[in-house]
């Protein structure tokens, strides 16, 4: 708790934009970072939204034909943010997803400028600064990233604790329970999404979808992994989230720019 009061305590907004609040029609868009996007010069219509998130360290200089130049929030933890200060774009409000309580620590040594050690828990190496006051920053509510995953995608409860899950599974053929180990934890694009679906009036994605069919295709549109890679992530249930989007495309919720869900 204290943690979170020192980190509040300096950041003290809690809004988008005095603009984007007073808007009596919200039109957001969910940039996610699948291959779908290159080639497809959506660019000018990204930009076009009010609200346009961004995920991770997906970049945007040097692919603005397709991805677009706009952002009103880049959504991320400590593991997936921009590391290379110059990468970041200027006018836009840094979203902490926390998902552990070290990515709560390690934002607070963002806000106040402080060291950060590598040897607090990271799976991976971290940025050390980010180039944001601390009035641009904000902490996404945990209550979208848990609504993501127990209440839409259906993942196991697992106690609150996010890794990997234990599920009962039927076994039709002797009648038998059995117990699995499946992934638990939402990806970023899920919970922007749910993020999206409580605060704005119009929802698009772009970007999202994994076509396995094609294990040669890129994974991302900014980089040379195949779609391949995928198979070997052991937090996220790729199927189950696909299932949860497809339903929101299917019900018109949402709007899929690139069509890959």
């Amino acid at each position: 708790d204290n943690l979170i009061k020192a980190i509040l305590s300096a950041t003290k907004d809690y809004r988008l934009t005095p603009a984007l609040d007073s808007l009596s029609c919200r039109r957001c868009i969910i940039v996610g970072n699948g291959g779908v996007l290159a080639n497809k010069s959506l660019g000018l219509k990204i930009d076009d939204y009010d609200v346009v998130v961004r995920l991770n360290s997906a970049p945007v200089k040097g692919f603005e034909k397709d991805v677009g130049g706009k952002t009103t929030l880049r959504i991320t933890y400590p593991e997936g943010a921009i590391q290379k200060m110059e990468q970041y774009e200027k006018d836009s409000l840094f979203v902490l997803a926390g998902f552990k309580w070290q990515d709560f620590k390690w934002l607070k040594y963002i806000v106040y400028k402080e060291k950060v050690s590598a040897s607090d828990g990271f799976w991976k190496s971290v940025a050390t600064r980010v180039p944001r006051e601390p009035h641009e920053i904000r902490i996404l509510n945990p209550y979208f990233i848990q609504e993501a995953a127990f209440s839409f995608i259906g993942l196991p409860f697992n106690n609150g604790l996010m890794g990997r899950g234990v599920e009962e599974i039927f076994d039709n053929r002797n009648g038998n329970v059995l117990m699995t180990s499946i992934p638990d934890i939402p990806t970023l694009g899920s919970v922007a999404i749910t993020m999206a679906l409580h605060n704005c009036d119009e929802v698009a994605v772009a970007g999202f979808g994994y076509d396995m069919s094609s294990p040669n295709a890129p994974l991302h549109y900014y980089e040379n992994i195949k779609m391949s890679a995928i198979k070997e992530s052991w937090t996220h249930n790729i199927q189950r989230e696909k299932e949860f989007l497809r339903k929101l495309v299917k019900a018109r919720v949402i709007t899929d720019l690139t069509s890959g869900i």
